[in-house]
């Protein structure tokens, strides 16, 4: 599953972050955020237009994702324990 087919206020485990090539800006900046293997992570909210951006939690911390950029994280089912 990828970030954007999680439903609002499902908790997930955060698998990996896709790389669209070598040096892949986008994928690195998303793993500095802490979208690294093992995290917890849901959708707290959704705009109104398009359902973008989405705000989305990490740990404690809480982000503003483009749909095109939560499609590049990869989930596991069920929540950390």
């Amino acid at each position: 599953m990828i970030l954007t087919d999680l439903p609002r206020r499902t908790p997930a485990i955060v698998e990996s972050v896709d790389d669209h090539g070598p040096q892949d800006s986008i994928a690195r900046r998303l793993r500095e955020l802490g979208f690294v293997n093992g995290e917890e992570v849901e959708i707290v909210a959704k705009g109104p237009l398009g359902a973008e951006p989405l705000l989305v939690q990490v740990g404690f911390t809480r982000f503003a994702l483009r749909r095109s950029e939560a499609a590049r994280i990869r989930l596991r089912n069920g929540a950390a324990e």
